[in-house]
């Protein structure tokens, strides 16, 4: 076995810019979002893509679909790679929740892998989720070069299981806006060969 992923976050959205918890709100790419897939898209026009999967949250889904216009394999929806859900925080920012539910977010925030937001999901239930993804990716394409298009929180995640690292590392990574990462992965184990480039969004300025 022998697997390329291109690892790919979602371009730009008008709650990003807010500062809003958008989990598994269907949000769209905003102009500068939609200017940035089209930027990726570009640099990854001439590199060999087998197959390509997305998140089905329409963020994700229109980066991906840029970046499929220029290759011939389809772009196949997976629920699995959605962003974590946020439940009732969703649509609010960081200092509203601190305000609605200081205590609860206090708790969350050093146990995330056993607590939620209210009607939320931890992040072991996002752990496992992105784990079964990856692992069916994995059987299926064993030799290939995949193209995953997702979000930061469940591609962080993405990384901590491929590494070996537990889920509570997820922070230590950070992905910017139709960021670039790639990953190698080798039955000894893998090797992140690039991560979070966005060399492709600066030669738009």
């Amino acid at each position: 076995m022998k697997m390329r992923l291109l690892i790919v976050r979602h371009g730009l959205t008008s709650w990003n810019n807010e500062g809003r918890f958008q989990g598994q709100t269907d949000v769209p790419l905003n102009q500068i979002g939609r200017r940035q897939a089209a930027a990726l898209a570009k640099r990854l026009s001439t590199e060999r893509i087998d197959a390509a999967y997305a998140s089905d949250l329409s963020r994700a889904w229109e980066t991906a679909t840029a970046i499929i216009a220029h290759h011939a394999c389809p772009l196949q929806a997976e629920p699995g790679l959605r962003e974590m859900s946020f439940g009732d925080w969703e649509g609010l920012t960081y200092a509203e929740i601190q305000e609605r539910d200081a205590q609860l977010l206090a708790r969350w925030e050093v146990d995330e892998l056993n607590l939620s937001a209210p009607a939320g999901e931890t992040l072991h239930q996002i752990a496992q989720r992105v784990k079964t993804v990856f692992e069916r990716i994995t059987v299926k394409h064993p030799d290939d070069t995949v193209l995953l298009v997702a979000h930061g929180g469940a591609l962080q995640v993405l990384l901590c299981l491929i590494l070996g690292l537990p889920s509570q590392s997820y922070w230590q990574f950070h992905l910017d806006q139709a960021s670039l990462s790639e990953v190698r992965i080798y039955p000894q184990g893998a090797i992140l060969n690039l991560f979070n480039d966005t060399c492709h969004l600066e030669k738009q300025k």
